[in-house]
């Protein structure tokens, strides 16, 4: 009996022809809105594609003169950094991620409690944000901050006894000296974000932690095991195969977060808490310069395909923990 290797593929596609037919409608409109836009644009980052090119699509090559104008800081943009973007970007991901995770399942831990009267409710009570589409959420956070009239404001003055203006959004300055690159709006933000976030990681881990029985608990108790050492042992290697794909893909929508950071703070003041996403639609729209946005594009894919696989090597989250 031949192996399969030794057939050749197009004569596994002729033995299949009636899977193929099946697949192929499917085939013709994914390359219609997924493939073909991906090529175009990769095509549109190597000429210098703009506003007055959507009539005329004839634009010139100028070959990689986009990503060069990118990494010299030459887009003609106010306020454009990318390295100091790039920067910020990889804090706002990483400060956002650690406390969604740490929250989420602090909280998931302290709901998983046995005999705990009104579980069901709190777990309702704490999903609600994740719920709410973000752009909602979002805005209200943005009243919230408000200098004279937010919430947050009002509530920090009736704690201290005094009134309290901390110009959340406008204020470039830094609140905390030894961290001189985020400024107040990029405190708002995260905590828009982290308000938004941690829902996801405390839904993730209560799947996880129901999964494990309680007899290792009860095991552990015998040998003497304390609580801390049951959670350091046992529910954080237990859950590690279902919180690392979610960190990962906690990662890559963090990294791209658009919505909180255009309607909260819109990148500013002064640029302060612009990423990499708020910055390529800024390319796009005033700028209309489609061309460099395109390799912009490019380069945030390539960023976030090395911190992908960087994070799945050192973490191993897609290997069987079989």
């Amino acid at each position: 009996m031949a192996d399969k290797s030794d057939v050749s593929l197009w004569e596994q596609i002729r033995r299949h022809k009636l899977a193929y037919y099946y697949i192929l409608p499917s085939a013709i409109v994914m390359a219609l809105i997924t493939a073909f836009p991906i090529l175009y644009q990769m095509w549109m980052a190597f000429t210098n594609f703009n506003i007055t090119h959507l009539r005329n699509p004839h634009p010139q090559f100028v070959g990689i003169a986009n990503f060069i104008k990118i990494f010299k800081n030459q887009v003609p943009l106010e306020n454009f950094n990318f390295w100091r973007t790039f920067g910020f970007n990889v804090v706002w991901t990483f400060a956002n991620v650690f406390l969604h995770v740490t929250i989420g399942i602090s909280l998931a831990v302290a709901l998983n409690t046995p005999r705990l009267a009104l579980k069901k409710i709190y777990r309702t009570l704490l999903v609600i944000p994740w719920a709410v589409p973000s752009y909602i959420s979002a805005l209200i956070w943005k009243n919230m901050f408000d200098v004279d009239f937010g919430a947050v404001n009002q509530i920090l003055g009736s704690i201290l006894g005094h009134v309290v203006k901390i110009p959340w959004l406008t204020n470039p300055n830094a609140p905390i000296k030894i961290l001189p690159f985020l400024s107040y709006a990029f405190y708002a933000d995260l905590i828009t974000n982290v308000w938004l976030g941690f829902p996801f990681m405390m839904v993730v881990a209560t799947g996880a932690l129901q999964s494990i029985p309680h007899e290792i608990y009860e095991a552990a108790e015998i040998d003497g095991v304390n609580e801390r050492g049951k959670f350091f042992k046992i529910t954080l290697p237990l859950i590690r195969s279902a919180m690392l794909p979610a960190i990962m893909l906690g990662i890559v929508w963090t990294f791209n977060q658009f919505n909180v950071i255009y309607l909260v703070s819109g990148g500013g003041p002064l640029g302060t808490t612009e990423i990499l996403v708020t910055q390529a639609y800024k390319i796009v729209n005033p700028g209309g310069l489609y061309g460099i946005a395109s390799a912009f594009g490019l380069v945030v894919f390539f960023i976030l395909l090395g911190i992908t696989l960087f994070t799945n090597r050192v973490t191993k989250a897609t290997e069987s923990q079989i």
